[in-house]
């Protein structure tokens, strides 16, 4: 499936700019094609601009799932990593707490049910594999025995949260960024919700913070299940689900397993994880605000 990403860093940095000019960089990140585009400062655009590609490019050496050289394909392939990089740690620390908010339903070792269900293997066998309380994560990473792992559901975020951090360390005071999730730096920026089917079904301002919202049926696998899987099995609750949160890597993580949580457990996810708002979109499209 070919698909195409457009994002947008729009950047207000802290010294005056001689001459304000936009800059764009067309490339792949996360399995999509990208288009970006930088506005501000013509030196620190350029020098954001320059440093977009290695931030992407380690990103995707460390958690693609497409290539088989990544950090995650030789964790998957060899049931351990010896010494993983600061960026597989603090990525697998952050899931780590997802799982444990969520009560399990964030839930990397999904991968081989995803797989069976993707390419029509056995999906009995594949369940039995699931478990995020049997990786071991020490100073040494270790799966069991035909385990996998995805880390589809918050890579995009800590993504987004990389590129954030290296604006304001360029000098930025306002800026919107939207890798698949999106993080603010100052505000208030106006996002629009989408949901597969209903479209557009609201409106919500952004400061300070991250968003990240999922729909389980914005890719359907083998018999039309949708790619948001639970460990459990459960059917999603919800078509549509936007979680604001102090930094995109745990929204994206805590949107993926919010979609099988019904509104009081949903309450308690925002009250444990100190969360800003959530909206749930329904099937039939009446949309919950908490």
């Amino acid at each position: 499936m070919k698909r195409r990403r457009f994002i947008t860093l729009a950047a207000g940095f802290a010294c005056a700019p001689r001459l304000s000019v936009a800059q764009t960089w067309q490339g792949r990140a996360l399995g999509a094609e990208v288009s970006v585009r930088i506005e501000g400062p013509r030196d620190l655009t350029r020098q954001a601009l320059a440093d977009l590609p290695g931030i992407i490019a380690g990103v995707e050496a460390a958690f693609s799932l497409f290539r088989p050289d990544s950090e995650l394909s030789r964790l998957n392939r060899q049931g351990g990593l010896r010494a993983p990089s600061q960026m597989m740690r603090a990525v697998l620390g952050d899931a780590a707490r997802a799982n444990r908010l969520t009560g399990g339903l964030f839930d990397p070792t999904v991968q081989p049910l995803w797989q069976a269900l993707a390419l029509g293997g056995d999906t009995a066998a594949a369940q039995a594999l699931i478990g995020w309380e049997r990786v071991s994560l020490n100073d040494a990473i270790t799966l069991e025995h035909g385990q996998a792992l995805t880390l589809n559901g918050i890579a995009q975020g800590y993504a987004t949260d990389l590129v954030v951090q290296r604006l304001v360390a360029l000098g930025a005071r306002q800026a919107l960024v939207d890798l698949g999730e999106q993080a603010a730096v100052g505000g208030p920026f106006r996002l629009g919700l989408s949901d597969p089917s209903q479209g557009v079904v609201g409106w919500r301002t952004l400061r300070d913070g991250a968003v990240a919202t999922s729909s389980p049926g914005a890719l359907r696998l083998g018999a039309g299940q949708g790619h948001i899987l639970a460990p459990d099995g459960r059917a999603p609750l919800w078509s549509t689900l936007s979680i604001e949160a102090p930094s995109a890597a745990l929204a994206d993580a805590l949107s993926t397993a919010a979609v099988f949580m019904d509104p009081k457990e949903l309450a308690r996810l925002k009250s444990a994880a100190r969360l800003g708002r959530i909206i749930a979109v329904s099937d039939g499209g009446r949309v919950l605000r908490i």
